[in-house]
């Protein structure tokens, strides 16, 4: 997991003296963006705490002396917020197991509301499909039982699948946009919960099993995945073009519904045909036979 002196580094080495406005006088330099002692200068502290602090060898750092050197670093919200999260750690315990995700009854009774016409899914922190309905289901992963969710040892794993699944990285046009999304957001999850076992497991299996993975991961990129568009060329329905927006929930805080809407006409024409075989294939058997003799 990562900790405040990496951050801080990654950070460092990302702005330029003259981005900042600083004078070099032309003098050869051996980082490639700020020294330690420019930036301890330029927040306001001494060059002596600052490097304890990269190091890891300083106990506290106030909230005052964060956020100026988020200031100089040019981070932005969520950068910051994933600063002091960092900056907490040192007084955490190590690793533990956390008890099994559940969806609180009220984002699944938001779920049902939607009904099919508009594909959801509710994510878990470490990106654990949770609950879904099924053109959700049948959008980002019809491959995949349908009732796998309801099993937190088969529930399906957004991350994993991004980087481990060869179905799911060849459906998204845009996979390299939206993998970069995945993993800056797994970092602030990381900074949130620096004690989750199984977040823990899920960052060094993909660092080891993914050289995609790990190339992002090292670039130490922070940010919350709110909004954004997925370019999907579907082995079912072929191009689909949605905007997903995240709805956060206040209940359980951990947990994200996610929601996809098509961004122009053909894109509708296709969900409405995975809704339509959707509300098929939940149909009972029964039903289905009698319907196909009738026909």
């Amino acid at each position: 997991m990562e900790t405040l002196g990496t951050f801080l580094k990654s950070r460092r080495d990302r702005v330029t003296p003259a981005e900042i406005g600083l004078r070099t006088y032309g003098t050869s330099r051996r980082v490639p963006g700020l020294r330690r002692e420019e930036l301890a200068q330029l927040a306001g502290v001494s060059a002596g705490y600052y490097t304890r602090l990269e190091q890891g060898q300083a106990e506290t750092a106030s909230e005052q002396v964060l956020d100026a050197l988020a200031r100089v670093l040019r981070l932005d919200q969520v950068e910051t917020v994933h600063l002091h999260n960092l900056a907490r750690q040192s007084a955490k315990p190590g690793l533990c197991e956390p008890h099994p995700e559940e969806p609180h009854p009220r984002v699944l009774t938001l779920l049902e509301s939607l009904g099919e016409a508009t594909p959801a899914i509710v994510l878990g922190r470490r990106g654990d499909v949770l609950a879904w309905n099924r053109t959700g289901h049948a959008l980002v992963a019809e491959h995949i039982s349908f009732d796998a969710p309801q099993d937190p040892a088969r529930r399906p794993s957004i991350p994993r699948m991004f980087f481990l699944d060869a179905l799911t990285r060849d459906m998204y046009r845009n996979w390299h946009e939206l993998a970069r999304v995945h993993v800056a957001y797994l970092r602030l999850t990381a900074g949130r919960y620096p004690t989750d076992a199984r977040l823990a497991g899920l960052i060094g299996e993909l660092a080891m099993r993914s050289d995609d993975f790990a190339t992002m991961w090292a670039t130490g990129d922070v940010s919350d995945c709110t909004v954004g568009a997925m370019d999907l060329q579907h082995p079912t329905v072929g191009a689909v073009n949605v905007d997903y927006q995240v709805w956060l929930q206040p209940d359980s805080p951990d947990h994200r519904l996610e929601i996809y809407t098509p961004n122009d006409s053909t894109s509708a024409d296709a969900l409405r045909v995975l809704t339509h075989q959707s509300s098929l294939a939940s149909e009972p058997q029964s039903i289905r036979s009698t319907e196909s003799l009738n026909h």
